[in-house]
């Protein structure tokens, strides 16, 4: 089992910047595939970012050259540091762990990002 506990939301304007922090309290993080991903009021949840056991990463399109997600793996925690936000990036963003081998996965209670102006 692993528990997420995600930080580091609130309000900014158009252009500012925002750290998510991402902590992981169980067995095993660094082994696990680590994401944040987000869920717009009347939309599906979305990948944003995702970093491999090995420091690989990827990212939506949208995203990509703004967002840096990054993990501390003797911290149990993964970030995600937003720049140049714009309006819509406004939504929940949740923190996921991925099991790659057992296919276990888990989830964060998600932390609002509003962006307005």
């Amino acid at each position: 089992q692993v528990q997420l506990v995600e930080s580091g939301g609130g309000s900014v304007q158009p252009g500012g910047s925002l750290r998510l922090s991402c902590a992981a309290s169980g067995s095993g993080f660094s082994i696990y595939l680590m994401g944040w991903y987000r869920q717009a009021p009347g939309k599906q949840r979305e990948l944003v970012a995702r970093i491999s056991s090995g420091g690989s990463t990827n990212y939506a399109d949208s995203v990509k050259g703004r967002f840096t997600i990054s993990r501390d793996n003797a911290k149990n925690t993964v970030y995600l540091q937003m720049d140049s936000l714009k309006l819509e990036d406004t939504a929940v963003y949740y923190c996921n762990a991925f099991h790659t081998l057992y296919g276990h996965t888990f989830w964060g209670q998600g932390t609002q990002v509003t962006v307005s102006s």
